[in-house]
């Protein structure tokens, strides 16, 4: 995060770093439930980029032990 704002981070064993603008996420966005413990969840989407120039979207969200990839769109 830079200023509150996703900027990279690691998945799959991949570093991927964020090459668009992101948009935050509620609550109402999610189009799965993801369980009572996540009240008030938010989250972003953005577009992740890794070393190889492979890109996926990204929807990421915080849970009570840090953040989760909920979908990976290509």
């Amino acid at each position: 995060m830079v200023n509150d704002i996703p900027a990279r981070m690691i998945y799959a064993g991949r570093r991927w770093r964020v090459t668009d603008t992101p948009t935050r996420l509620r609550h109402s966005t999610w189009s799965v439930p993801l369980g009572e413990h996540h009240h008030g969840l938010y989250g972003w989407r953005f577009q992740g980029t890794d070393e190889e120039g492979v890109s996926f979207v990204f929807d990421v969200y915080k849970g009570e032990d840090g953040w989760h990839v909920h979908r990976a769109y290509d």
